[in-house]
This record gives C-alpha cells, structure tokens and sequence, in this order.
C-alpha cells in the first residue's frame, strides 16, 4: 500500500587493462605456436548489465481508486515496511511494505530520518535495531493518542499541516480496509489501532495515519506483507471542508514497520486525482513530515525505554 526500493543500473564493465598492455608475441617459429595474448579476466567474468524493471501497471481501485508510485519511476522511503518499512516498512505504497503503494521508494525528503529522528544509541537493555519496541512483551504499557499524536499543528522546515481528527479502534479490523490485512491484523494479536487525519496549509494534500500494536516485531512483517491495492488503513474523514473528502477519489498507501508496530497510511490530493510527477513529491513529503514529527518519534522513545515518552 503505499509509497513506501531503488533500483540501480551498473554501467557497462570495462576490459581489463593487462589485455590493452600485453605486448605482441615475438616473430618465429615460437611466437607462431604461443597463443594470443589473453583478455582480462575481469571483463570475462562479469554478468552483464541486468535490465531494470519494468514500471507495475496502473490498478483499479477496489473502493477508492489507487494510484501506483511506480509508474513515476525508482524512489527511496523507509521502507519496509511498506514502512519500509516494513514493508511495509516498505512496500511491498500498499502491501508488504507496500506493494504497498507506495514502496517506500519515495524521492529522498529534504531532510532525512537521521537528522530528524534521535541518534542517540540504546540503553543497556534490549539490543537490536528497535530494543524495547522489539515485541510488545518489553513494550507492554498501550498506546495513547495524545502519546503518538502529541500536537494538532506541525511544522517542518516552513511546510505546516493540521490535525483534524483523531480515533482510537481496540478492534483493529475497524479500521483497516481489505480481508487480507484484517486477517494478519487478528492473527498479529492486534489490540489496538489508532489514527488520525492531516491537511497541508493549502489545504491541497490530506491524508491518514495509523498505527497498529500487535505481538512482535514478526506479526507486524506479515501485516506489511499483507498490505495491497485492496488493503490498507481505512481513510478517516474529518468534519472540516478538506478533510471530509478522505478516501474520495484516487491516492496512495502503505504499511511500514516499527519493532512490533505497523505504521501504515493513506495519502491524496484534496480534489482525489492522480498526481503528476510534482505531486507525487509534495505527497511523499507531507507524509515523512508528519509520520516523523508523531509517529515515528514517539515510537523511537519506546525503542530506548520501553516506556511513553515522558
């Protein structure tokens, strides 16, 4: 579902150079029955260049219509996730990590996880990429809205959004769209699903976010995995002019992971069309900004305690 991996071409390998430098064989009856210099072994040995994959079809939308990031070409995102991310984190930006629709191959944001996201190295305690966050047996204390969605205005770099509405689903299945995702959501032990919903300043990109508490850092991979063009995060309307057309039209999903947290999201255009190659950017952009500044950030301090920031 979702944005939410690069593609890189090699360029064409080169001969080895000893070949180039060899001298020619000497005149005479030796020179006759020794072999041509040999090439380099290197360019021998090389595979070839392999070719890149092809731009995914454009799907029809299920309930709303959805767009895929890959026919704007490569992108990078956290990944999964979808996620990301998990695949989402990253996509497999709608399905196992996207396939999410996004797959987390979004363009680079303007500022990256590390330079917004804490650096700091982990505790004694839990080792490993999420510490605490690992599994929610070390991460027991719930979730709560005002913990991941501490502020209704964000600001990044002079791009601001607003939060417009906010719910709270112990019934994961609630608020997700699609079979298959609310299967993995109650196979993941999924206790709790909370989301809420944004708008840019113009007013002109509006989307939502969710965050999904399951058993493990391995439940929360398979409800990356499950996310698709047919499953994701169920669009939450919000009672204001803008945000009241969530899930109206076209947009683009993902699922990202967390330790045993799937972050998963739905982003659009106000008016529910396709975004050309601009749009796709200023899309991606206002979803790093916000996941990073809630989310994200709030998640990060349960990896280094296993408790709410306090």
């Amino acid at each position: 579902m979702g944005f939410p991996e690069e593609t890189t071409h090699e360029s064409t390998p080169r001969r080895g150079r000893r070949a180039a430098e060899e001298p020619p064989a000497p005149r005479g009856k030796r020179g006759a029955e020794e072999p041509p210099a040999p090439r380099g072994r290197r360019a021998a040995e090389e595979p070839p260049v392999p070719s890149g994959k092809g731009a995914a079809e454009e799907p029809s939308a299920p309930r709303s219509g959805m767009w895929s990031p890959y026919d704007e070409g490569s992108r990078r995102f956290r990944g999964p996730l979808l996620f990301a991310i998990g695949g989402v984190a990253v996509l497999a930006l709608l399905g196992g990590g996207l396939f999410v629709m996004w797959n987390m191959d979004s363009p680079a944001p303007a500022s990256s996880d590390a330079a917004r996201r804490t650096s700091a190295p982990l505790p004694s305690g839990p080792q490993g990429k999420y510490g605490y966050a690992a599994s929610r047996d070390m991460d027991s204390e719930p979730l709560t809205l005002k913990e991941v969605f501490p502020t209704k205005k964000i600001d990044v770099s002079g791009r601001s959004y607003v939060m417009t509405i906010t719910a709270k689903d112990k019934k994961c299945s609630d608020a997700v769209l699609g079979d298959k995702l609310q299967k993995a959501l109650k196979k993941g032990k999924c206790t709790q699903l909370l989301r809420a919903s944004f708008r840019d300043k113009d007013g002109k990109v509006i989307g939502t976010i969710g965050v999904a508490n399951l058993g493990s850092g391995k439940d929360s991979s398979k409800v990356a995995a499950a996310g698709s063009k047919s499953d994701y995060v169920k669009p939450l309307p919000g009672k204001d002019s803008v945000t009241k057309l969530l899930g109206q039209g076209s947009g683009g999903a993902q699922v990202r992971t967390h330790g045993h947290y799937a972050v998963m999201y739905w982003i659009q255009k106000k008016d529910g069309t396709k975004p050309d190659k601009k749009g796709f950017k200023a899309l991606y952009q206002a979803v790093d900004d916000i996941t990073q500044a809630t989310v994200f950030k709030a998640l990060d301090a349960r990896s280094l305690t296993g408790n709410p920031a306090g």
